[in-house]
């Protein structure tokens, strides 16, 4: 199913043609390095407040469409230097098949709840508000507009499969279409992603919770952490082979990324351990094996998708399209990097 009726949801403008081209310089291929640089569904809440008002953003521009639909991943805890000290092939072909940064921020303070909420809004703290971190229904939910407001709005099916029941505050009350908490491991995490797959979506959240609570118990880094890291990396490939055994692999655009590091048994602080994140996209017109040289913030994620989707970005939007990682040239020194842009 593609998105419907699209340009009934948004005000469109047309785009220039050309503006996505394949003559753009061709893009340093830099492989994965050796060295460290340094299930079932749950129904939505009865307690939960009426939802937050979303306002209708007024759109100037709306792209075409490289993407059917869009798979956003995020591996909860997960540092960028793991990459490094861990084997993680899925991951790694993720990597050589498309665009990616190991030194990706994201939003301060560096917690679960507020980082999916400025991953799936494209949006700083103080614009969509989610100032806990705990499965609060009373406090309400999100104040921002969300990737699945614009996808759901266009006639899309949107799906969350998450292994944190509190994360159903990132979206408005009714835009996901599918809301399904799994208490288990990532495994479990990933079937019942795959099941959703079969099904049909244009977006896609997926949330693998247990490297974060092992980092919690044993500590970021530790032998355990590394071992349930690789197990992360198996749930994304399972994740993957839903997509080819659906026929959907060519025109879906994945999006992998984390919420926060951490360091010891915690995270949240201003430390790189807690706010350097992997960044990995690939599918449709990325360019394969391209390490992006523009700093990437996870609010970039939900722009990323919507650019990608054909949806135009909403004006109060703070993250962008990473238009590099499809063959664009970018201004790299007029980029700010996500916590300067996020600061009071």
């Amino acid at each position: 199913m593609g998105l419907k009726h699209a340009g009934r949801a948004f005000s469109i403008l047309l785009l220039c043609a050309g503006c996505i081209v394949p003559a753009a310089p061709a893009a340093t291929v830099t492989p994965l390095p050796s060295a460290a640089p340094l299930a079932a569904s749950t129904p939505l809440p009865s307690r939960t407040p009426p939802p937050t008002p979303s306002p209708s953003p007024q759109t100037t521009v709306t792209p075409a469409p490289l993407a059917a639909r869009v798979l956003i991943i995020t591996i909860d805890g997960l540092r960028a230097d793991a990459l490094y000290r861990v084997s993680m092939p899925v991951l790694a072909g993720l990597m050589q098949s498309g665009a990616s940064s190991l030194s990706a921020q994201t939003i301060l303070p560096s917690a679960t709840l507020m980082a999916h909420a400025s991953i799936i809004s494209a949006s700083c703290p103080a614009k969509h508000a989610i100032t806990w971190n705990d499965y609060r229904p009373e406090l309400g939910e999100t104040h921002a507009v969300t990737l699945f407001d614009l996808v759901h709005a266009a006639g899309g099916r949107t799906v969350m499969v998450v292994g944190k029941e509190k994360l159903i505050q990132i979206v408005h009350r009714g835009t996901a279409d599918v809301f399904a908490y799994v208490a288990g491991h990532d495994r479990d995490v990933a079937a019942r992603a795959v099941s959703e797959v079969s099904q049909g979506f244009e977006a896609m959240l997926v949330h693998l919770p247990v490297v974060d609570g092992v980092g919690h118990t044993f500590g970021w880094m530790s032998p355990q952490q590394m071992s349930v890291i690789e197990r992360a990396d198996t749930a994304v490939g399972t994740l993957l082979e839903g997509l080819e055994a659906n026929g959907l692999s060519q025109s879906t655009l994945i999006i992998l990324t984390a919420d926060h590091g951490g360091h010891a048994l915690t995270h949240g602080s201003d430390a790189p351990e807690d706010t350097t994140v992997p960044w990995i996209m690939a599918g449709p017109g990325v360019l394969p094996g391209l390490r992006l040289a523009s700093p990437i913030s996870v609010m970039d994620t939900a722009a990323t998708a919507a650019w990608a989707l054909g949806l135009a970005r909403p004006p109060e939007w703070d993250g962008r399209a990473v238009e590099e990682a499809f063959g664009i040239p970018v201004d790299i020194g007029a980029i700010r990097v996500a916590n300067a842009m996020c600061a009071p």
